[in-house]
């Protein structure tokens, strides 16, 4: 039966960003056969078994402790579990000195629910018609913001500026202060750090730069941390969390291994989390209470700050540099390659300029050669101009073992030779 959609159902059932491209992905390892891919798509965090064995012990006192029957059995309130609340602000009241109180912390089913709920009680048509912009300031940007507006015409991202170090092949993106406009017809800004898909992390200066813009037409900031201290902690450079004012600092417990559970935590002033309080409420009535209980043990104890900072993030930072290794010994010296700077994240991130065909059709050519990854042109949701940059990168997962990344590096590497040789450009 063909059902009736509104203007909304039909936005909302559409597959966006990298999901459109995962359809292809599952079907070609459906129908690989024989042949063995090397699967450098996957934003699924790899299953550490201290990690696991950390998630399976909090499991277990939760099962023999009698909180049991009220974490599961009953309704919550829809703010989040308590003791959960409470780890949360002693653990980072003593992290950073802060003085965070239950007030400022808001639990969710996930931190992609947190900036669906932000971009549309911010974003979107004002109660006197006007439009307000949900900005993304630094575009690549995750291909997620690309569906949480319930208005495809409020999100607008900016192109960056580009560092480059033409004889190492590595670049940075940093914020185009010169075009970035945050004013009135902002309704919030979004932005992640570190980011997925480059691995960027924007300065501390620059941060702050961004919310005393977005202060004085009191705009709400706010700041993915999916990836950040202290847990996942997958920076591989130094970064200081930011908090306060008009900052709303968002983190998840995904990458800390437990992204079934669907855990997203807002920080932040009182008055932006009665806000999105009030928008969960009505959406969910509150975050499932199983993950939480047993992220409260594992907080509370100090374990998982530990095991993010000692288990994940070198096990992440270790396989980028199998990654950097092998395509500074591999990539032809004579095209004009260029590797994101690996500040974090569970990604890596290639920019090919003036690459001969588009990142789609270099896709499929690493198909051919048992390689998947992803193509960057999906990463820049919001961006109203075009820009052959975006058609010119790739994204690369650092979820598989050492030894397939350097495989892989290598197999691309003879891609990347014969694409350009088949051209004018690059080789000579």
């Amino acid at each position: 039966m063909d059902y009736n959609l509104s203007h909304f159902g039909t936005q909302m059932s559409e597959l966006t960003g990298v999901r459109a491209i995962m359809k292809d992905i599952i079907e070609t390892l459906r129908q690989a056969g024989e042949r063995e891919f090397i699967n450098l798509s996957a934003g699924n965090p790899v299953i550490i078994p201290e990690v696991e064995k950390l998630w399976r012990d909090c499991t277990a006192e939760l099962l023999a402790s009698s909180e049991y029957g009220e974490v599961v059995c009953r309704y919550g309130s829809s703010q989040g579990y308590a003791p959960l609340i409470e780890a949360i602000v002693k653990d980072f009241n003593q992290r950073y000195g802060l003085n965070l109180s239950d007030r400022n912390i808001l639990i969710t089913p996930g931190s992609q629910a947190l900036y669906f709920y932000a971009a549309n009680a911010f974003g979107g048509y004002a109660e006197d018609g006007s439009l307000k912009e949900i900005v993304l300031p630094l575009s690549p940007e995750y291909t997620g913001y690309g569906g949480v507006s319930l208005f495809k015409e409020a999100l607008r991202a900016y192109k960056p500026t580009l560092d480059i170090d033409e004889n190492g092949h590595r670049f940075k993106y940093r914020p185009d202060f010169s075009q970035l406009a945050i004013n009135e017809q902002t309704g919030c800004v979004i932005l992640s750090r570190p980011c997925n898909p480059t691995g960027n992390v924007i300065s501390d200066e620059e941060l702050n730069k961004i919310t005393e813009l977005a202060k004085p037409a009191h705009v709400p900031v706010i700041l993915d941390a999916a990836y950040s201290p202290p847990y996942p902690g997958l920076n591989f450079t130094e970064m200081t969390p930011q908090f306060g004012e008009n900052l709303l600092h968002c983190l998840s417990l995904s990458k800390a291994g437990l992204p079934g559970e669907r855990i997203g935590v807002a920080i932040g002033e009182p008055e932006l989390i009665e806000v999105l309080e009030s928008f969960q409420t009505n959406l969910c009535i509150h975050s499932p209470r199983y993950g939480q209980a047993i992220a409260a043990r594992a907080i509370a104890s100090g374990q998982l700050g530990h095991i993010a900072e000692n288990v994940i993030r070198p096990h992440y930072q270790s396989k980028f540099a199998v990654l950097e290794e092998t395509l500074d010994a591999y990539m032809p010296k004579t095209v004009p390659w260029f590797l994101h700077r690996g500040e974090g994240a569970i990604f890596s991130w290639l920019w090919l300029k003036d690459l001969p065909l588009s990142d789609w059709d270099l896709y499929q050519e690493l198909k051919q050669q048992d390689v998947i990854v992803v193509p960057g042109s999906t990463f820049f949701p919001g961006l109203k101009e075009e820009w052959q940059h975006k058609h010119q990168c790739i994204r690369i997962s650092l979820t598989a073992t050492n030894e397939e990344i350097a495989t892989a590096m290598q197999r691309l590497a003879k891609v990347v030779e014969k694409v350009y040789q088949g051209s004018a450009v690059g080789v000579g």
